[in-house]
């Protein structure tokens, strides 16, 4: 069931301990998280660029609708803008809660896919009395033909204060951000009106309230507050954000890992993430790999080899 909103993968309710999964991690991976599933290795088409991965992290090769993974492995699973590219996104979440116990999915909302789409999106989803719906966008009226996200992306986030508040305040007006614990309530293409009506009717007081419920002005000073907080925050994270690698940097981490037959294929097997295997000494990496290092697992044996060599 939903158990919260977070503002931001910044804002998830992971504790120490947790082993985490992160389920398409693309090219800005959670450094949280210990293991990582991309199915496409090689193909860009689905991401903003190439793949990264951070040292410490294990990489699977694997879709998301088949998860090599016992049930209950994982403590937590992050889905981050993934769900609305899956073929079958009832087994995609049947696979996520199967091995995670608790976890987070982030898709565009409505509103978001009309403003900055996507090809490779199959599904418009919405959060509708906490529950994760999904409609097949080409049944979806709209025009999906004009991109807008190099304005609501890449130039408001950085020059208007008002709207980077915007999605911290009204937490799901272009995303929907879903936090969930021992499983998750969804709908795929549902029939029943009082659903379907947010996908394909105009949208009226009634069906806007029901999205985004009326608030005090004490409800919203509040919210504003904790949004501009977050922000700040958020600024001073990316200013210490340690360096993830691309997967030609972690094959080099990884020498003895990455031999492919006929040369230069991906692996559609795992990929280790075992830092303490690493040739310390003598990759051109490790400075930086060190850093990371330093923050990220002290007191463990490979943390003991490179204060060793540094």
């Amino acid at each position: 069931m939903k158990v919260s909103t977070p503002k931001s993968r910044q804002d998830l309710h992971i504790k120490r301990h947790d082993r985490v999964l992160e389920v398409g991690p693309g090219n800005r991976p959670t450094f949280r998280a210990d293991v990582l599933v991309e199915k496409f290795l090689g193909d860009d088409t689905h991401r903003r660029g190439g793949l990264r991965i951070f040292p410490h992290q294990q990489l699977v090769n694997a879709a998301a609708e088949a998860l090599p993974f016992a049930d209950k492995e994982f403590d937590y699973v992050i889905c981050n803008q993934v769900l609305e590219h899956s073929d079958d996104p009832a087994q995609f979440l049947r696979e996520v809660t199967r091995v995670g116990k608790a976890g987070y999915i982030e898709t565009p909302s409505l509103l978001g896919e009309w403003l900055f789409p996507k090809k490779s999106h199959r599904w418009v989803v919405l959060n509708i009395g906490d529950k994760l719906v999904l409609y097949d966008k080409q049944r979806v009226p709209g025009n999906y033909a004009n991109d807008y996200g190099e304005l609501f992306l890449n130039y408001l986030p950085y020059q208007s204060l008002p709207y980077k508040l915007l999605p911290f305040t009204e937490g799901e007006l272009m995303h929907v951000r879903y936090e969930w614990k021992d499983g998750i309530d969804f709908l795929i293409n549902p029939t029943d009106e009082y659903y379907s009506k947010f996908f394909l009717r105009k949208w009226d007081r009634e069906m806007v309230c029901t999205l985004f419920p009326p608030r005090g002005f004490v409800t919203e000073l509040r919210r504003t507050l904790r949004a501009a907080a977050h922000v700040i925050g958020d600024k001073l994270r990316r200013s210490q954000e340690r360096r993830s690698l691309s997967l030609e940097e972690y094959k080099a981490l990884h020498p003895g890992d990455f031999k492919y037959p006929g040369g230069g294929n991906p692996p559609v097997t795992g990929i280790p993430g075992h830092i303490s295997d690493i040739s310390y000494e003598k990759h051109p990496l490790i400075p930086d790999v060190f850093r990371i290092f330093v923050c990220a697992i002290p007191n463990s044996k490979a943390y003991e080899k490179l204060t060793r060599v540094f």
